[in-house]
């Protein structure tokens, strides 16, 4: 190249870099991602040669190195990988295969981030720079050095360069808003951290520092910035249980470990490496998401991977590999994308052998953790038809005495004493083993077993099983007496004329908490029973709570709340009251208010008030 030649670069419009810089800005930081990414890439073309035999020169230390000059507000990117050709140089750079910014515009614009795949990771460089060069030397004997200037408009100027050394030099003089947002070491550095920490080739950011005369002082060695070959690149038996550990450690340092992982490998249909840690879930849904990284060739790419893996793996953390997956394209095109499908389907499958896995080898270890990943597993089945068709095998039930028990054991376990007249097996359990003691202990006492169901999912969950176990129902412990949770024939009611039963609502209601439905009914619950017992409907308190989790039963969720007062006509106390209806209203309050207070709905001045009326009363 004996000549300076001048030109303008390959695009139909004259506008496409105020495109660029607008239509990318909310992503300009990815600039460095890319430049170094173009950088890394040269270098792994000139291992390739060299390995073919191509290539038979000394490759020499590989590496990026990435220089700012905070004075000048310049920042380099330098590589010594294979290096470019003027007719490269002219390929590569010079050509800008989009018709007109308005297609291009149009094509793109439900996309978040575009740069990458379609020929724009250099050109990212003019988001943050007004001028930009590069000196390059291929490594093509008897190749010419060739140095390229633009100053962000459609033309440049291409001639000979002074270039020594084999690879390239990208030069970009920062604007003067990028040069006070990203021209300081301590923002470059932030940068390669989040988007170069695993890229397969060392990436060099200036020298090691060492404390020497009370002072942090640059030594001749480089800094390297990132791992070239972090654990998922490794086959799971070069690695220990603190390897994994350690790289937790090294993405989540402020998080507690792990509770196991799962060490993805595959390379047919596609291919795909990672490592995905399941994490304690104390918070039950106060879940931190968006904790999986996506990488590409070691290139990270997003932590927004909910396109890509089932909504309830986004619960977990870790990282997932893999050139097969359309980065760079809309949210509908990654949904429907074949790879995508396949690859979703595969972690979901692993993540079902894994736990399949310890529940059937390390049942104890897995008890152990299962109040951490409950919340996990139950979101899975309710969400994927799949996971939860292998779920029910792993699936546990826990006990209000702490026990565990698959789901076909438990079965087993009680439909002896828990089958009611309907030959259905009736499931008790409680949401709050504190609140709810009352009414366990009287399950208890007729011989059942409760179930202690205190996950925000639950509502939805036990649903799902009523879908899915043959021949069963689930009831809340509170939902009804004791005796009449597992009713195994029809219950005789007291004989009462119809007038006598709207006296009797009457005569309740009148001293019931307003704001809530009462539905008074009379029972015969035996001398020994209590006097009244407040009940809530299992169904309509069931879908106020899935209501509630926005499981759009909006009609239910907006209703007051309803219980069913059940007066006890074969206690004394009520057979009293009954026969006095006008002169024993302290007796009738007190028994509400027993009643209320055993649901925990006595507060207030309706709390000073009972206590006050008990103390008259005792004395």
């Amino acid at each position: 190249m004996a000549n300076t030649t001048k030109g303008q670069i390959g695009v139909t419009t004259e506008n496409i870099f105020p495109v660029i810089k607008q239509f990318l800005y909310s992503d300009h930081e990815i600039f460095l991602r890319e430049l170094v990414a173009n950088a890394v890439d040269a270098e792994q073309k000139l291992k390739a040669l060299a390995s073919a035999g191509t290539f038979s020169g000394e490759t020499g230390d590989l590496k990026v190195e990435i220089e700012l000059d905070e004075k000048k507000k310049t920042l380099k990117i330098k590589d010594n990988g294979i290096g470019m050709t003027a007719e490269e140089v002219d390929r590569y750079i010079n050509q800008i295969a989009f018709s007109s910014a308005g297609e291009f515009l149009e094509k793109y614009k439900d996309q978040t981030n575009i740069i990458g795949h379609f020929g724009l990771g250099f050109y990212s460089a003019f988001m943050v720079a007004d001028k930009v060069t590069i000196d390059t030397l291929s490594w093509q004997e008897g190749a010419e050095p060739v140095k390229w200037s633009c100053d962000g408009s459609p033309e440049f100027s291409m001639g000979t360069g002074k270039k020594e050394d084999r690879g390239t030099v990208v030069t970009l003089h920062f604007d003067s808003d990028s040069a006070e947002e990203f021209g300081t070491k301590g923002k470059i550095r932030i940068l390669l951290d989040k988007y170069c920490k695993f890229m397969p080739v060392p990436v060099v950011f200036g020298k090691k520092t060492e404390w020497k005369d009370g002072k942090n002082v640059e030594t001749e060695e480089d800094e390297v910035v990132n791992s070239i070959d972090p654990i998922w690149t490794k086959a799971p038996s070069e690695l220990k249980e603190e390897d994994y550990l350690k790289f937790y450690r090294s993405l989540y340092p402020m998080e507690e470990e792990p509770m196991f992982w799962i060490h993805l490998n595959v390379d047919y249909p596609f291919t795909l490496t990672g490592v995905l840690y399941f994490p304690k879930i104390k918070e039950r849904m106060a879940i931190d998401r968006n904790k999986i990284q996506l990488y590409c060739n070691q290139m990270f790419v997003t932590d927004h991977v909910d396109n890509i893996v089932p909504d309830f793996l986004t619960l977990l953390h870790g990282v997932i590999d893999s050139p097969d997956i359309p980065l760079n394209v809309s949210r509908s095109y990654l949904q429907s994308d074949a790879n995508v499908k396949k690859i979703s389907t595969y972690i979901t499958k692993k993540v079902a052998d894994r736990l399949d896995e310890i529940f059937k080898e390390q049942r104890s270890q897995y008890e152990e953790k299962w109040d951490n990943i409950k919340l996990f597993i139950e979101y899975g089945m309710l969400s994927d038809e799949k996971f939860c068709e292998r779920a029910m095998d792993f699936a546990l039930f826990k006990n209000t005495d702490g026990k565990y028990f698959a789901l076909e054991d438990y079965r087993k376990a009680i439909e002896g004493t828990q089958t009611d007249k309907d030959k259905k097996t009736v499931y008790l359990y409680a949401t709050d083993a504190e609140t709810q003691y009352g009414s366990i202990e009287a399950a208890r006492n007729m011989g059942y077993d409760v179930l202690l169901m205190d996950c925000e999912l639950d509502s939805h969950f036990v649903n799902m099983l009523e879908q899915k176990l043959k021949d069963c129902r689930f009831a809340r412990v509170d939902s009804d007496t004791a005796d009449n949770l597992i009713p195994k024939e029809e219950r005789v009611k007291p004989e009462m004329s119809d007038d006598d039963k709207k006296t009797l609502e009457e005569l309740f209601k009148g001293v019931l908490p307003e704001g809530n439905d009462y539905r008074v009914e009379p029972e015969n619950l035996g001398e020994n029973g209590a006097p009244v017992v407040l009940t809530q409907s299992e169904f309509m308190r069931r879908w106020r709570e899935m209501s509630a989790m926005g499981g759009g039963m909006n009609f239910y969720g907006s209703m007051p709340e309803a219980y069913d007062v059940k007066v006890n006509m074969e206690n004394p106390v009520i057979a009293r009251i009954w026969a006095d209806r006008e002169g024993s209203s302290e007796l009738l309050r007190q028994v509400v208010d027993l009643a209320l207070l055993g649901k925990g709905m006595l507060k207030g001045k309706a709390l000073a008030d009972f206590i006050a009326r008990s103390e008259k009363l005792l004395g």
